[in-house]
Parts: C-alpha cells; sequence; structure tokens
C-alpha cells in the first residue's frame, strides 16, 4: 500500500491478505480510510512432493532431473531419459515430462529386438537356438545330395539384421555320363529326380520310338505334407509295356501340439506346431504367469522353454510405501481407485452398486476402496472373485498423497497396466462409461481379440 491509500498490484505466488479500516481523525473533524496490509507468506504448492506416478520401465531404466534437485524424481516439471536395456529397443518418446496436469508427456515401452523370419532354404533348413529373437544362433543344413552356399551360422545383432549372408542348397555337379535307375521307394522329403532310362529288349527299335506316360507330379515340382505317388509307363514299337513307380514322402519335423495353460492363452506362428514356429503365453485377469512367456518349436522336436502355468495372483498388502504396492500390479492390472469421506457418502454407495464384477474381470481391472480420513482411513483391495484385502492405514494415506486423490470430497481415478493416471471423475461413472475408456487402452486391443478367440464374454 502507498502513503496515499491506493492499493498496488501484487503479482506474486505469495497469497497477501487485505484489510480496510475507517479511522476517525480528531485533529481535522474529517474521516480518512487508512490502508492497512498484512502479508502472509505460504507456499502454494509444495515443489517437493511427488507430482506424477512413479515412472516404472520394464527392460530399461529412467534417468529424471528435476527442476530444484528435489528429493523426489516425479515432482512437477521433472524430466526423465529412457533407456532401454540391450537386446531391447524403446516404443515411444526419449524423454519424458511431468506435466502440470499430473501425468507423464507420453508412454513408453522397451520390446525385446526380433530379427525378420529366416528364408528356408529349399532342399535344406535351418535350426534356431531361440527364435528370431536379439542374440539368437541359427544354423542352416541341406539335404542329402545338396551344398550349402553361404554363411553356415547367422546371429540376430541388435540392429534388427541378421549377421552373414543368406544360405542357399545347390545341387551337386553330376557326371553328364552318370546313369540314375528309378527311383527307391525309400526316398523321402525329396522333389527332384531323373528320368527312368529306357532300354528296350529289341535293340531295332531306338529311344526316339518310346511312348512314355507320367502319372502323378513331374520332377522339380513342389511337394506338400504327406505320400505322392509318382509312376512311369513306357511303350516301344511293339507295344512291349514297362512300369516305373515309386512314392515321394514328405513329412515336417512336428514338436506337437501345445494347449493353453488353464486360466489362459497361447498365440502361435505357423501350423502351431512346425519346425521354427513360436508360441506365447499370456493369462486371463487377475492370473500371473508361471515358467516360459515364448516357446519355440526346435529341430530336436522339442520345445525350449519349461511348460507355462497360470497362478492366482497374489497381493501382499504387508508392504511400507504407496510405490510398492503400485508395482505389484504393473504390466498385470488396471486399477480402479474410489476413494471417500465416509462409508455413508451416497455417491460412494451408488458407485459400489453399479460396478459389474464381470466386466472388471474381463478387463483386468482391480477395485481399490480408500474409505473415511487421517486417522480412521481404510484401504481394500479387492481381488478375485471379490475378496478383500485390508492395506494398512499408513499406505491408505499415502496413495492419496501420492496420487494427490483430495480427502474430503468423493472421486474415481482409472489407471492403466503402466501405471498411467487415464481419467478421473468427481461423480460415480456407469459401467459403460468405465468399459468404454478401458477398451480404448494401447493393450486391450489384442486382450479383447484373444477374447473373443476362445469365447469369454459377460453373459
Amino acid at each position: 500500500c502507498g502513503t496515499d491509500g491506493a492499493m498496488r498490484e501484487v503479482l506474486s505466488w505469495l497469497a497477501v491478505e487485505f484489510w480496510l479500516s475507517l479511522t476517525p481523525e480528531m485533529e481535522t473533524g474529517n474521516s480518512f480510510i487508512k490502508c492497512v496490509c498484512s502479508v502472509f507468506v505460504f507456499p502454494f504448492s509444495l515443489p517437493e512432493m511427488p507430482w506424477c506416478s512413479p515412472i516404472k520401465v520394464k527392460h530399461g531404466y529412467a534417468n529424471c532431473r528435476t527442476p530444484q534437485g528435489e528429493y523426489y524424481k516425479n515432482v512437477l516439471g521433472t524430466r526423465c531419459d529412457i533407456r532401454c536395456q540391450k537386446g531391447y529397443e524403446l516404443h515411444g518418446p526419449q524423454q519424458l515430462i511431468c506435466q502440470s496436469n499430473k501425468r507423464w508427456s507420453g508412454k513408453v515401452l522397451c520390446k525385446q529386438i526380433r530379427c525378420p523370419t529366416l528364408s528356408m532354404p529349399t532342399n535344406g533348413g535351418f535350426k534356431c537356438i531361440d527364435g528370431a529373437y536379439f542374440n539368437s544362433r541359427c544354423e542352416y543344413y541341406c539335404s542329402p545330395g545338396y551344398q550349402l552356399k553361404g554363411d553356415r551360422t547367422v546371429t540376430c545383432m541388435d540392429n534388427k539384421v541378421w549377421s552373414g549372408r543368406p544360405a542357399s542348397c545347390v545341387g551337386k555337379v553330376l557326371n553328364p555320363h552318370t546313369t540314375i535307375p528309378c527311383p527307391s521307394p525309400e526316398l523321402l522329403i525329396f522333389s527332384y529326380w531323373t528320368n527312368p532310362n529306357l532300354i528296350s529288349e529289341h535293340p531295332v527299335y531306338f529311344i526316339s520310338f518310346f511312348s512314355v506316360i507320367l502319372k502323378g507330379p513331374s520332377p522339380g515340382s513342389h511337394f506338400s505334407e504327406g505320400d505322392h505317388k509318382i509312376q512311369y509307363t513306357v511303350y516301344d514299337r511293339a507295344e512291349n509295356k514297362g512300369t516305373c513307380k515309386f512314392l515321394v514322402k514328405v513329412r515336417v519335423r512336428r514338436c506337437g501340439k501345445l494347449n493353453a495353460p488353464e486360466n489362459g492363452y497361447i498365440k502361435c506362428t505357423g501350423d502351431g506346431d512346425n519346425y521354427g514356429v513360436t508360441c506365447e503365453f499370456s493369462c486371463i485377469g487377475g492370473y500371473e504367469l508361471q515358467g516360459s512367456p515364448a516357446r519355440v518349436c526346435q529341430y530336436n522336436l522339442g520345445w525350449s522353454g519349461t511348460e507355462p502355468t497360470c497362478t492366482p495372483m497374489n497381493i501382499n498388502v504387508a508392504v511400507r510405501t504407496a510405490a510398492a504396492l503400485l508395482d505389484q500390479f504393473y504390466e498385470k492390472r488396471r486399477l480402479l481407485i474410489v476413494s471417500t469421506p465416509t462409508a455413508a457418502n451416497f455417491f460412494y454407495r451408488l458407485q459400489l452398486g453399479m460396478l459389474q464384477q464381470c466386466g472388471l474381470d474381463l478387463r483386468h481391472v482391480t477395485v481399490i476402496e480408500l474409505v473415511g480420513v487421517f486417522p480412521a482411513q481404510i484401504g481394500r483391495i479387492g481381488v478375485k472373485e471379490q475378496m478383500l484385502k485390508a492395506v494398512q492405514k499408513p499406505i491408505s494415506e499415502f496413495f492419496r498423497l501420492l496420487l494427490r486423490i483430495p480427502h474430503y470430497n468423493f472421486s474415481v481415478v482409472v489407471m492403466d497396466k503402466h501405471g498411467m493416471d487415464k481419467e478421473r471423475y468427481s461423480f460415480p461413472p456407469t459401467p459403460a462409461q468405465l468399459f468404454a475408456l478401458i477398451d480404448t487402452f494401447p493393450l486391450r486391443k489384442e486382450e479383447m481379440k484373444l477374447q473373443a478367440e476362445t469365447g469369454q464374454s459377460c453373459t
């Protein structure tokens, strides 16, 4: 305030409180307005407290820099550089920024590097240690009668390119005077042969007088899996008849069909069990995968890795921090957090009545309830079959602080499998609103495809 009583405009992040008082002046008999200013300073926000949800990068790491060197690495304005482990590649921006809306500026994911599928050489094949994934080594081989041309062994490198040159199988050069008899009935796999020799018992008839009839595919044809009958019939001018027949047997190396684990899915390339295919496994909501997430059919007709199983997800509520509790859901479950100041709150009771457990399970959603205010608050986590686990009071309070959830108002927070805060409601959202939102999440499209193939739905 100035001496003339005018108020100066204060542009600052500080809060200022003003009083105006009317003071009588006895000497002049007049009254004037005296401007009295009282200033109370408190921070508009707490820059040292968490603002965005913690960043977790599976198969990678985040190197974060805060604006003023705060203790927490997720305050407003924090910049995090994202890097992936060797053998993985980054999908998303290389840097994330904690924004004023309490969300990071993008989404990131580290995926295992995979090279293009190798082409199977004609009259040969290859066998790999770990399919087409990073650092997998593949060795080429040729069928009997053929020679390998190119590099015998190639390796999938971190630039998603195979080392060495593609291999091929070329036929051995035969002496032009070599006579090849009619192929043996025991012949396997070969799709090329030399036509049989034609010899007449009557030397007066020359080879140009022979008539040959072929029944079946000709030499050099492509044969599918199974047995193929080839028959040659020859006639000379005296109408003498000769027959030569054999089978071409094509056998595909197969490891045997794999089945989806109970309460899980399976997705395979190729025919599902032939040499070189990869089968990937996943579990339905509420279950965790134990064992190998992917298995490859190997040359020895065995599957790589161990048989996977889907076990019920076990939530450990006896943790010390809210972040440790959230880590258990990373890439496994989505969260629907319902916060209310009291169990008698109308919105809270209405929201619980509207929840559809089947639709939530189908979308891998776990419900967390935060009820009451400090020091009488409680937390509960809904797991499979609507069983509830109690969350310790300090963790329940830290949960609200970490996610910036108001204590004295009803609130609903929706988080995806990567711990991203996707949407907030100050009123009870309907099941249709929640399910329409969740069905737009990145991983949901693949889940819906698998559920449709296995007939999972809410009836």
